[in-house]
């Protein structure tokens, strides 16, 4: 996850220009709008989270618009969603990949649906102008507590409420605005009583929180369902009776004056195609030991996908 590969897509039959970056958990200068110039007025300008799945999703909705001859330009990753969500409503950028009920919490802290659809009708209500969302895919990430397994025999894990007892001698690592997210550790206390002895800040899901894990420096932390790096380690992900993380269904979150109907028909087209083994299968091949670059993946992808 911390070699970056973004990609400028520009109008249909251009060259496809390559530039490397590496990027760390921050934010980046189109955040702000400051620092690069506007796109132009037909160009769909899409961002992304500085985390590969997002990445991968932003090269596949590029892709796939640009196939069909829109004009698009993906940024460098973003960073967190506190840091891009406002790069959306000053128009700094057009579109991002998103999840649906961490969006809808976002938005709205007080949201208590979480079934998929219901967290889907919810959040279309609340998203406001002059952004919207397109159909939700069918794959889902979400966030989950994770342990290892030697953590969850010695102590008898199974699910998030097991921790109670432990939780006073437990540190927990994740991104740093999982302290402060409703379904973070505010939700854990709430929905599970759960008290920490500490936090340590680290990555949004990335190779940071894996060896943290995996080397002891925290005791339970937040992945993502669709991280391949849970099943290589031998990872626990505890149970959610209470269900404290809402559906988080893969969804485009895009500006309505960029969403024509014929980028809705696009768009929509990749979402009916998007599944939650397929999403695993993708982040498997993005993060295999070649580290292929990511345009690369999602080229491969729509192409099997026939779009």
């Amino acid at each position: 996850m911390n070699l970056r590969r973004p990609l400028t897509l520009v109008a249909a039959g251009a060259a496809l220009v390559l530039g490397l970056t590496a990027c760390g958990g921050g934010g980046n200068p189109v955040a702000g709008g400051s620092s690069q110039a506007p796109a132009a007025g037909d160009t769909i300008r899409i961002g992304s989270a500085d985390f590969t799945e997002s990445q991968l999703l932003a090269q596949i909705y590029a892709q796939a618009l640009q196939a069909k001859g829109v004009q698009v330009e993906v940024t460098p990753p973003i960073g967190s969603r506190e840091v891009y969500y406002p790069a959306l409503t000053d128009g700094s950028i057009d579109m991002v990949p998103e999840y649906t009920g961490t969006l809808l919490q976002y938005i709205k802290k007080d949201a208590t649906e979480t079934a998929p659809d219901a967290v889907y009708t919810a959040l279309r209500s609340v998203v406001p102008a002059p952004l919207t969302v397109l159909d939700k895919a069918a794959a889902e990430d979400k966030d989950a507590v994770v342990v290892t397994q030697a953590f969850a025999q010695q102590n008898n894990l199974k699910s998030i409420a097991d921790l109670a007892p432990l939780a006073a001698n437990v540190t927990f690592g994740g991104p740093s605005e999982f302290q402060t997210r409703p379904d973070g550790i505010p939700g854990l206390k709430e929905t599970y009583g759960l008290e920490f002895k500490g936090y340590t800040a680290l990555d949004a899901g990335g190779p940071v929180t894996v060896k943290a894990l995996a080397d002891g420096q925290v005791q339970a932390a937040d992945l993502f369902t669709t991280d391949p790096s849970i099943e290589a380690n031998n990872f626990v992900v505890l149970e959610d009776p209470q269900n404290n993380f809402a559906a988080q269904n893969v969804v485009p979150l895009i500006n309505s004056a960029k969403a024509t109907d014929q980028v809705k028909q696009i768009l929509n087209a990749v979402q009916a195609k998007l599944t939650t083994e397929g999403l695993l299968e993708l982040n498997k091949t993005a993060n295999a030991p070649d580290k292929p670059n990511l345009d690369t993946v999602a080229k491969n992808w729509l192409t099997q996908q026939g779009l």
